[in-house]
């Protein structure tokens, strides 16, 4: 599931097939900017900030898209056959001499002005990944709202830019509270140690094909997806229920043993798919 580090790693793909020439072959397939015709132009750069990905165009154009749970971005050689869905879920496509990238099921994607990006990305808070990163400033976001589920406030872009569900679980069990946990009541030296944990997961991360927060070679994860099964520290059954960050419910895993604080019931089903 796209989180900062999977975007991160989407940039850099696509910064390496575009950057620096000339498009031979644009073809946006949303209505508003199905006429949009960046032919002839240059890509200058592909930046990922948070999890939105920023395609900069010559003549002062960016191209904003946003994989949320599903989006993908390929990169094909040009002759290579397309392969990452039905043509019918083809959002975008940019293409040069040498090589094409395809947007897949992009639920967002956007033509704006360069000087406009702000807009769209100006309301996250600093990025894990980027060169904005601010520790302090992320931290004082986080606990902003001393009362707020630690899993809601990770979750929420405005605090620091890139965790997802994945990384919200394992984020929880590495400081041994529960989601649910409000914020004001992590310990100090757990609260001190969050964001730099936090960057440090997502950056080891970033150049791995599998995601893995447990070093662990055949175990990628702590508690995420392991609903009934037994906890890779102390052997309690890892418990599963649903959390909500003011949009829509996620499926969150907890060790009820390892981890202290407050938790819902646990739900009885197996792990499923969702937003990250």
């Amino acid at each position: 599931m796209p989180e900062g580090d999977t975007v991160w790693q989407a940039a850099k793909r696509l910064h390496t097939a575009l950057a620096g020439r000339v498009l031979t072959r644009s073809d946006l397939r949303v209505p508003k900017f199905a006429t949009a015709d960046l032919t002839g132009r240059t890509v200058l750069d592909v930046t990922p900030r948070g999890k939105h990905l920023l395609t900069r165009i010559e003549g002062g154009l960016t191209l904003h898209s946003h994989l949320r749970m599903d989006g993908a971005w390929k990169v094909f050689e040009n002759g290579q056959r397309w392969s990452g869905g039905p043509t019918h879920q083809i959002r975008a496509v940019l293409g040069t001499t040498e090589r094409t990238a395809v947007g897949y099921r992009l639920p967002v994607l956007a033509l704006l002005r360069t000087a406009e990006e702000q807009d769209v990305v100006g309301h996250l808070g600093p990025d894990l990944l980027g060169p904005d990163w601010d520790p302090d400033l992320a931290l004082t976001r986080l606990l902003a709202d001393p009362t707020r589920p630690l899993g809601e406030a990770l979750l929420d872009q405005r605090n620091l830019a890139g965790i997802g569900n994945v990384f919200k679980c394992e984020l929880c069990f590495l400081l041994k509270v529960t989601p649910w946990l409000p914020v004001g009541d992590l310990p100090p030296g757990h609260a001190a140690q969050l964001p730099e944990l936090a960057q440090r997961l997502l950056e080891v991360n970033r150049d791995r094909p599998d995601r893995n927060t447990t070093g662990l070679p055949r175990q990628n994860f702590f508690v995420y997806g392991r609903a009934g099964r037994p906890c890779l520290r102390c052997r309690t059954p890892v418990r599963l229920a649903d959390q909500g960050d003011g949009a829509r419910e996620r499926p969150t895993y907890w060790c009820p043993t390892c981890q202290t604080g407050p938790a819902p019931a646990p739900v009885r089903r197996s792990h499923r798919r969702t937003a990250s």
